[in-house]
């Protein structure tokens, strides 16, 4: 049943001035933006600022001005809740103190050159207005202001506002939704992970007023789909990242259910029927279409495999960070849990052998079983269902629930015949603006290799959450002619046993791993260098991978003779660049 169709990004309106983007080619919804405002009509009102009444506002003197030393950062409590106080060349602003992704407190992040990075996943916030620069997360921080009298520093802010701790930045609408329909400049998404979510949102954010369709191989709206390995248990309402009201409001379309077929980029249509990001690579073996064998991809195979796993046996083929997760999940539910991996030790190659070993017996002595340097040879059911998975050494393992996290391909055949450059591996090249050969064509997220700017504009895969974020706001902006170019640092975390392990950088090709801390203890830092650190790793040790993070953000280098621990605080300093 196929038959929808759509058109695919824009049509050039036919007007003589454009907005052009560095490489010289049209932007061509560019003209479309409205300049950061909107068309205003009756019955269809954009958005106001929230806190604006007068009598939710609270005003608290919150300490005496010298208790604040210059770059200094401090929570302070102003009545109906707290506000993180910041105090940086000689100015002080207010802004909310805990960040909206998970929660994390940011009085314990990093302070540089006008802005805070969470200390759990290094998502960044301007102190001057409290918007998200960086993520991963969706919302900005509420801004609460600031003055002295009498040598006291006095903060002013909205109840609301210090109840909530975070705020939707100011977004368009449709200004008619009959133009929206009839629009020529219609953005097509195709994909409702965080890559396309936030190229919707920045769309609206910066005045786009003209149509904008979401399309996903999804039952649902875009949900945290790290949560799916890290919490097997989560129901979708508790991890969906924006309501259905939230798309109503701002006219942004999400069709769920739809799987693509083709592009023609010539008459900018699309025909629906293979759906975009990765999808995980099956089993190549007998028995691979056995029943309770599952690839982790929705909700609902979460839910199945934890009561399957109940006081049973699970076995894990695949030692990746989503395979190891599902592993540390399921421990205390689960009869037993046993992992099938390739390597000789999990995670050798993103975290090292030391610090792979080291997570290794942490699982060991948490009831998992191992059987590495090893594959599937054959799965073995009763009644249709799975019961034993028999390894290449000849080993056999009770199953009655399987999880295959062997790794991923990206989902693009549909676009094989489009026209959109594809390498050998099925990814998307794209340049520092997110576009692809094509002009009005973007892509994002875990398909599209891009340059990396911190690593000499090398061109990578990254798969991260917070990486598909930031894709989708340079697309947008890029869209709107912005001329923005890709420059964040990589960042991503994995949680075991109650532990998290933070990475930031791109350590491919490291030849040398510096480990500061105790591995025994899991409290360390590891540095990854080639002759400069490209990459960190932390667990029980923040805030230092954020702090790595930044200073490779701002353009420095950091040698290996600059890696440092004194009198018990973790320091690193990057020079040159």
């Amino acid at each position: 049943a196929i038959g929808f169709e759509v058109k695919v990004e824009v049509m050039v309106p036919d007007k003589e001035k454009e907005s052009l983007s560095p490489n010289g080619k049209v932007s061509p919804i560019a003209a479309c933006k409205a300049n950061g405002s909107t068309k205003h009509v009756e019955d269809r009102p954009i958005t106001v600022e929230p806190y604006q009444n007068p009598k939710d506002m609270v005003e608290v003197a919150v300490c005496h001005m010298n208790e604040l030393q210059d770059g200094q950062m401090r929570e302070v409590d102003v009545g109906y809740g707290k506000a993180l106080l910041i105090k940086e060349r000689g100015e002080y602003c207010a802004i909310g103190h805990k960040c909206p992704h998970y929660g994390a407190p940011l009085v314990k992040g990093v302070l540089n050159n006008g802005r805070v990075r969470c200390p759990w996943h290094g998502a960044c916030f301007n102190v001057a207005t409290g918007d998200i620069e960086d993520f991963p997360g969706l919302d900005s921080l509420p801004k609460f202001q600031v003055r002295i009298e009498k040598e006291k520093v006095m903060v002013r802010a909205s109840k609301q506002a210090l109840q909530s701790q975070k705020k939707v930045k100011r977004m368009a609408r449709c200004a008619l939704l009959s133009d929206c329909n009839n629009s020529n400049t219609n953005v097509l998404i195709i994909g409702a992970g965080p890559a396309g979510l936030v190229c919707a949102e920045t769309l609206r954010q910066e005045g786009f007023t003209d149509r904008i369709v979401m399309c996903t191989m999804e039952t649902h709206l875009p949900y945290d789909r790290p949560k799916l390995s890290k919490s097997l248990e989560c129901q979708v309402e508790q991890i969906t990242l924006r309501s259905k009201e939230f798309f109503s409001l701002y006219d942004i379309e999400v069709q769920t259910e739809r799987e693509m077929v083709s592009v023609d980029v010539k008459n900018k249509m699309v025909r629906f029927k293979d759906a975009d990001g990765l999808v995980p690579k099956p089993l190549q073996c007998r028995g691979a279409d056995l029943e309770n064998v599952y690839q982790l991809r929705t909700p609902e195979d979460a839910n199945h495999i934890v009561k399957l796993a109940s006081n049973r046996n699970a076995v894990i083929v695949g030692a990746s960070f989503i395979g190891m997760e599902v592993a540390a999940y399921l421990t205390d539910k689960a009869h037993s849990v046993s992992v099938i991996g390739i390597e000789n030790i999990p995670f050798r190659k993103v975290l090292g052998e030391k610090v792979g070993r080291s997570i290794m017996k942490m699982f060991e002595t948490n009831r998992v079983k191992f059987y590495m340097q090893n594959e599937v040879s054959e799965l073995r059911g009763q009644d249709g269902k799975v019961k034993e998975v028999v390894l290449k050494s000849g080993k056999v393992l009770r199953a009655d629930v399987c999880v295959v996290g062997a790794g991923v391909v990206p989902a693009t055949l549909f676009l094989k015949q489009s026209g959109i450059n594809m390498d050998s591996k099925g990814f998307l090249p794209v340049n520092k603006l997110m576009q692809t050969n094509v002009p009005g064509v973007f892509a994002a997220g875990d398909v599209v290799t891009f340059p990396l700017a911190f690593r000499n504009n090398k061109k990578v895969n990254v798969g991260h959450w917070q990486m598909a974020h930031m894709h989708g706001r340079i697309a947008a902006l890029n869209m709107l002619g912005g001329g923005i170019e890709i420059k964040t640092v990589p960042y991503f975390w994995t949680a075991m046993f109650g532990k998290s392990v933070r990475y930031a950088g791109h350590g491919e090709g490291f030849d040398d791993v510096i480990i500061q801390g105790d591995l025994d203890e899991r409290k360390f830092v590891a540095f990854y260098t080639n002759d400069e650190v490209i990459a960190v790793s932390s667990m029980n040790y923040d805030p230092i991978v954020s702090k790595v993070a930044e200073v490779m953000a701002s353009g420095r280098t950091i040698k290996k003779r600059d890696i440092f621990v004194m009198s018990g605080y973790q320091g690193i300093w990057g020079k040159g660049g």
